[in-house]
């Protein structure tokens, strides 16, 4: 290494602070991307939560629906039975 030149050591040295910025940059996006993660984690959770009230809620809404159905087509037939 004795023999090694100014300019090399010089090349050398800013090579590695290079490297220490890609480094720093690259684990400041990780950084980033975890807690988006773990965001979307917590959403997720909060719609697989939300999905059997939602279930529910639809299975009722299709029982109104049909009785509606119903009713009007038992009014439209006794209308012209009767």
């Amino acid at each position: 290494m004795s023999d090694m030149s100014f300019k090399q050591a010089k090349s050398l040295v800013e090579q590695l602070e290079l490297t220490e910025v890609t480094l720093n940059k690259t684990l400041s996006q990780l950084e980033k991307a975890s807690d988006n993660f773990d965001s979307s984690l917590s959403k997720q959770e909060s719609i697989i939560k939300h999905i059997p009230k939602n279930d529910e809620k639809l299975t009722i809404m299709k029982i109104i629906v049909a009785l509606n159905i119903g009713f009007v087509i038992g009014i439209v037939v006794s209308k012209y039975l009767i």
